[in-house]
């Protein structure tokens, strides 16, 4: 009766692992391949497969998304002979889920040989400046040629990335002290700039200062000639209005006189001829001067003399 029992329960449990076997449950994006006696038979879909228990067998799995894989940095030589390491990141997605299995052993791993192999191509032939700047001709060159390469092993290359480009400490030295050498040759081009600009900027404001001062000068001097002229015309019109005689103008002489000795360093003051004339009619009028008076005669002659020195006849 144990036997029975025994031989039962390995009977429930070969018929429980053959369920297993049969009943394969595919994940979305995925795909698996299924042989039987080591053939391929059939690729497996996402949902629910029966398959054939202890026949046929599941060869591989495989995520058909989009997948992303860095490489490390790889030493290139460029054109003009200088070791850079360049770090790539290649986007590739599964197509063919039986050319990915049959068709090469590792895709990954020929997808890695077949970029360094293929970068040093493209970077042998550009010198470093052109390595440092051309990132994108790189990366389409890269992917045309992986493109091209994987599309019988079912891959499919959507982008290629290089990372990073790290030329030698030397050359970064060398880079650096150039951008700095650059970054001060800019300043100092602007700083002259601005210097000059400033200047200009302080004549034209000089330039034009001057000219307003000089044109207020011109019209202030002119207004100014004009106020005198405008006052000598009133003060002529006046004396012709006012019809002067001989005994005016000398009364007038006489008290100009004074103003004219005043002054501690005038010693000697000079009387003008014509001023006789006009004593002769002044004498005329006063008919009680005395003759002889000081600093007078007859004729009306004034001769020069000192004002420290009275004049005696």
């Amino acid at each position: 009766m144990s036997a029975v029992i025994i031989v039962l329960i390995i009977l429930v449990v070969l018929v429980f692992i053959a369920l297993i076997k049969t009943i394969q449950v595919i994940p979305q994006a995925s795909a698996a391949i299924v042989e039987r006696f080591g053939r391929y038979t059939r690729t497996l879909n996402a949902g629910l497969n029966i398959v054939v228990p202890f026949i046929d067998s599941i060869r591989n799995r495989i995520d058909l998304r989009e997948q992303v894989v860095p490489f490390p940095p790889q030493p290139v030589i460029t054109q003009d002979n200088l070791v850079v390491n360049i770090d790539t990141v290649i986007y590739y997605q599964v197509t063919d889920a039986r050319a990915a299995t049959y068709e090469v052993a590792s895709y990954i791993q020929a997808i890695e040989q077949l970029t360094v192999t293929t970068l040093r191509n493209i970077i042998g032939g550009m010198d470093l400046e052109r390595t440092l700047t051309s990132r994108e001709e790189i990366n389409a060159a890269l992917r045309g040629v992986l493109d091209e390469a994987t599309g019988k092993w079912g891959i499919r290359v959507n982008r290629v990335e290089l990372k990073a480009i790290e030329p030698p400490t030397s050359i970064q030295d060398s880079m650096e002290k150039q951008m700095r050498a650059e970054r001060d040759k800019r300043a100092a081009i602007l700083t002259a700039e601005g210097t000059r600009q400033s200047a200009i900027l302080t004549a034209e404001g000089e330039k034009q200062s001057a000219i307003l001062r000089a044109e207020g000068e011109s019209k202030a001097a002119a207004l100014r000639a004009e106020g005198e002229a405008q006052a000598v015309r009133t003060v002529f019109e006046a004396i012709h209005a006012g019809d002067p005689d001989q005994k005016l103008l000398s009364y007038q002489y006489l008290q100009m006189l004074p103003k004219i000795a005043e002054g501690d360093a005038n010693k000697l003051w000079i009387v003008p001829s014509e001023i006789g004339d006009a004593l002769k009619g002044l004498s005329g009028a006063l008919g009680n001067a005395a003759p002889g008076a000081p600093g007078f005669n007859v004729k009306g002659d004034v001769p020069s003399a000192r004002r420290d020195e009275p004049q005696v006849d």
